[in-house]
Formats: C-alpha cells, structure tokens, sequence
C-alpha cells in the first residue's frame, strides 16, 4: 500500500513539473503583446501617456518578469529621433545598471501628412524578424470595446497603412516636440505604479486576442534607418530566457556583443 501511494506521488509530482513547464510561453517574448502595444500606442497622446498605459494592469498588454522578482518589470520608453524618423524604444531595468530592450517601434514620415509605422520585437526576447504593423484603417481594439457593436469588419488588405492621423504620431511631428527619455530608473518608479503578479501565459495570450485582428506580421522593415539609428544604442543585458524552447543563457562580451547559448532543460525539473 505504502508503495502505491508513493508511485502515486511520483506520478503527481512528474505531472505538476511538466504542467508547470508547458506554461511558459513558446517565447520568452510572447509574455509582452506587440500587437497590444501598438493599440496603445495609437491611443495616446503622448510618449509620456504611452508609457503609463504600458504599465497598468488593466490593458493586459506587458507579463514580463525579467528579473524573476515574481512582479511584472517596468516598461520605459525612450524617443531617438533622426530626421524624418522615429525609434521609440521600450525596455526594463533588470538592475541599478543593466537594461534590456523588449521591442521598438519605428516611424518615418514618408510625405507631407503620411507616414509609416511598424512595432519589432527584441531578438533576445522574440524569434529574430517579429515584425507587426497596423492591418487596416478600421476603429482598434479600444476603441471596439467602447462601441455598441461587437461587431467590427476588419479590411485584409495589404496596402499600408497611413498612420499619420493617429495621435501619437501627431505629437512626435508637433511643431516644438522634444525628444522623451523616461526619467525613472532601477528602484525609482512613479508614484502611480503598483507592480502586480504575472497571470498564466494561457490566461495573458486569451486576454491580447482582442488585439490581433487590427495587426498583422510582416517579414520586412519598412523604415531602413531602424538600423543604423537603433542597433547602435541597442540595450542587452546578461539573463536568463525560459521558454518552452530550453533555456538560453544571454551572454554579452566586453564589446556588448551578444551570445546565446542554448542548455537543454532536465525533464520534470523547474529552474
């Protein structure tokens, strides 16, 4: 009898280990919605607006736990503008001096009253070339949920999207703009912020659904000076990536290059 009831434990613990690790997301990534990001970003009329909306609870949109402090991380988000065009980078503080980027959204005013505008996620974070941009000129997600209707018919068309009349993009080419940098640091948080517990990546992915139908993936960029302005400024730090792909150790050099090398996870044991 004892021996059936220890089986029985061993069976139960075996079970739990793998449920616990078919929850994490198939990305580290996927626990931040790009899509989602972009809806907000829509709706703010400011970088300083976009970052508070990132950071509250109730949008559903950021479940990252980088620094696996067991609370959500918060978001910064900063302006590098060149030109015509626009990096808006969104990142975390892992500690008082290593920062990692999570994904940047690249804007460039292609003619007077039209510009383009694509959100990319951090190739530590993301599968390398996670690109998303507006599907259509239809009403987003937010302002959906305001209507009457649930009931919304989204354009598939592949014609890009002119999101100068959205408000953001508005204040960036303002007469006057200056350039954002979030003034919080590591452990210097705005007073409004309460950091919450991330939810189960099941129960996060169903929440960001009502994001999707007014973006689409792409595998191309369409503002080229993304590289030449970002790559340079790119933020890594050295961490730790679970996913349900193994765990990838980050490793930067002294030159901040950085490298991945992929450990395989032991079945049954949660790290």
């Amino acid at each position: 009898m004892k021996k059936i009831i220890l089986l029985l434990f061993v069976v139960l613990g075996i079970t739990t280990a793998f449920a616990q690790e078919d929850n994490r997301p198939e990305n580290t990534g996927d626990d931040f919605s790009l899509e989602g990001a972009l809806e907000l970003f829509k709706n703010s009329n400011s970088l300083e607006d976009f970052e508070k909306s990132l950071n509250q609870e109730n949008n559903k949109v950021n479940n990252l736990d980088l620094d696996g402090d067991g609370q959500t991380d918060y978001i910064n988000v900063e302006d590098i503008k060149e030109n015509d065009s626009h990096v808006i980078v969104m990142s975390t503080y892992l500690n008082e001096t290593e920062k990692q980027d999570i994904a940047l959204i690249a804007i460039e005013k292609t003619a007077d009253g039209n510009a383009v505008l694509q959100i990319e996620g951090d190739e530590d974070l993301f599968p390398k070339n996670t690109i998303i941009e507006p599907n259509s000129e239809e009403k987003g997600a937010v302002q959906q949920l305001k209507a009457e209707s649930n009931v919304t018919n989204v354009s598939n068309s592949t014609t890009v999207v002119n999101v100068w009349g959205w408000p953001s993009v508005r204040y960036l080419y303002a007469p006057g703009y200056v350039v954002w940098v979030s003034p919080y640091r590591w452990r210097a948080y705005p007073r409004w912020w309460r950091p919450w517990r991330p939810i189960t990546h099941g129960a996060f992915i169903s929440y960001g659904v009502r994001y999707h139908p007014y973006y689409r993936p792409v595998t191309f960029r369409r503002v080229a000076s993304v590289r030449s302005v970002y790559y340079p400024r790119r933020r890594t730090s050295t961490l730790v990536v679970h996913n349900r792909r193994g765990t990838t150790v980050i490793h930067k050099n002294r030159r901040g290059g950085v490298r991945a090398v992929r450990v395989n996870r032991v079945r049954g044991v949660r790290r």
